[in-house]
């Protein structure tokens, strides 16, 4: 069961938030499609921003959006104007004609190899620079595994790997990796990769350690 489904869905409520916070049952429908919408758009028209998760908290009155990314002087600009422009077109383009008050918020991911989104963003830019692919499974295994907080890293590549004419599957894997325990604090991303012969899959499963761990040991003293 843990090999086949999504390791942070499964954990939400364990170690994992949602990342949309709110409740509205009239409007249940209207304020998902909001959130996929403005998750995607983010993700998509600042994507140099290395933005690595979106957050949506909804009150009654106020809709706070949080952006968590590598790069926040890129995604702020010069006086926070880039914060401005963020707002501006998410205001535009699904509250139009609405009084609902809007925050955009960045906080700054300080190590990459810790977030698996950013991690596989990496290494689809580099299969699209056409960079081998070993090499750039290899160089992000062991940079990753570098960080002390990393307990485990696997990665999986699919599709016309080096522009074979067979689309096929290689993973490389590093660590531990405890998809059936549920304490175990996993991160996984899946991102494309759009290259001249192909889209190429790119996955990436973080191991951090569990959870309840450090309750352990101070139980144990």
């Amino acid at each position: 069961m843990g090999h086949k489904v999504n390791p942070v869905g499964l954990r939400i409520g364990i170690t994992n938030t949602w990342r949309s916070r709110w409740f509205n049952k009239k409007e249940y429908q209207i304020n998902l499609r909001q959130d996929i919408g403005i998750r995607k758009d983010i993700m998509q028209k600042w994507k140099s921003s290395a933005i690595a998760d979106v957050e949506i908290e909804r009150s009654a009155s106020m809709i706070k959006v949080i952006i968590r990314t590598a790069r926040p002087g890129v995604l702020i600009g010069r006086g926070g104007g880039g914060i401005e422009d963020v707002q501006k077109y998410i205001k535009n383009r699904f509250f139009r004609g609405k009084k609902t008050g809007l925050k955009v918020e960045v906080q700054e991911v300080k190590h990459f190899e810790e977030n698996a989104v950013l991690i596989a963003q990496n290494l689809a830019e580099q299969l699209e620079k056409r960079i081998p692919f070993r090499r750039a499974m290899k160089s992000m295994l062991d940079q990753a595994l570098k960080n002390s907080s990393i307990k485990g890293i696997k990665i999986q590549m699919s599709g016309r790997l080096g522009g074979a004419e067979m689309s096929r599957v290689e993973h490389s894997f590093k660590g531990t990796l405890p998809l059936h325990t549920l304490r175990a604090n996993i991160d996984f991303a899946r991102v494309t990769a759009y290259t001249t012969y192909g889209t190429l899959g790119v996955k990436v499963w973080l191991y951090k350690g569990e959870v309840f761990s450090k309750e352990k040991e101070k139980s144990k003293m």
